[in-house]
């Protein structure tokens, strides 16, 4: 498909959303796994099931409930989606990134995107949140990237900077406001796995040996994305279950979901905070 043919489909997208919505977004937020209870707090909603836009892929997995929210939360005009689409799901990267494109063509210059990740540093526990300092693309590393073939000109340049994926401002200002919300946040470095099978424990040893404190299926090709198109990006991991690197525990989805709830509340309110202050990071 021609950059042309891409173009025309995002806009094909955004035409039906603007159509839909009152308000100008400013912030964007994909919540992962079990997380997407915070879009039903949104003031002055508007719910866009994902099967009403056009060239939306549809999310498959439990716990990601599909549709689009806009509204008001903590004073910012935020665009939610509720549920994310993954890669093992059988779309390709640019159908997983397609939603972070409608959003840079809607005029949103700061994306918050949550998972809910699995811990492979020995020191996190289930439960723990982690402010992505950085990540590992090992996906795009073996050519599997959302910028492979013709570049979009109208976004960003063929060659994109990678050096300060995270933006720094707002990765102080969460610490911010974790320490005045008394909220434990964990930091780190977050790989993204092709999935969707879990890890064996050889490759949490070598993940571990890589330098890699959360693992997920999910993130990376969106935030690469993101920054081609010169957005502001915040990572933020909940840690869902520790990676087991002897084998002795086995790891499952249901265990995700259920860890992911316990930590919503915490995740909700340190969300909360920053938007309140997000001006003035």
């Amino acid at each position: 498909m021609s950059t042309s043919e891409r173009l025309i489909k995002i806009d094909q997208a955004v035409q039906v959303i603007r159509a839909l919505i009152k308000q100008q977004p400013k912030v964007g937020l994909i919540l992962g796994s079990g997380l997407g209870s915070l879009a039903e707090d949104i003031q002055d909603a508007v719910r866009i099931p994902y099967r009403d836009i056009p060239h939306w892929a549809i999310s498959t997995v439990q716990g990601h409930k599909g549709q689009l929210v806009c509204g008001n939360l903590e004073g910012q005009e935020v665009l939610i989606m509720q549920g994310r689409i993954h890669y093992y799901e059988g779309y390709s990267m640019k159908e997983v990134t397609f939603p972070v494109r409608v959003m840079q063509r809607l005029g949103i210059q700061t994306l918050i995107v949550t998972n809910a990740a699995g811990g492979i540093n020995p020191d996190y526990e289930a439960g723990d949140l982690m402010l992505i300092t950085d990540h590992i693309n090992l996906i795009g590393m073996a050519g599997n990237t959302p910028l492979r073939g013709e570049n979009m000109d109208e976004f960003g340049e063929r060659f994109p900077d990678m050096s300060q994926v995270y933006d720094r401002q707002l990765c102080c200002l969460t610490r911010k406001v974790s320490q005045k919300l008394n909220i434990p946040l964990r930091e780190g470095v977050y790989i993204c796995l092709a999935g969707p099978s879990f890890e064996t424990p050889a490759d949490i040893r070598f993940l571990h040996q890589m330098g890699v404190d959360a693992v997920g299926m999910s993130t990376v090709p969106e935030v690469t994305v993101a920054r081609h198109g010169k957005q502001r990006v915040l990572g933020i991991s909940s840690i869902t279950n520790k990676a087991s690197h002897d084998g002795e525990k086995a790891a499952d989805h249901k265990e995700v979901m259920e860890v992911g709830q316990i930590i919503v509340p915490k995740l909700s309110a340190l969300l909360r905070g920053i938007l309140k202050e997000i001006d003035h990071a």
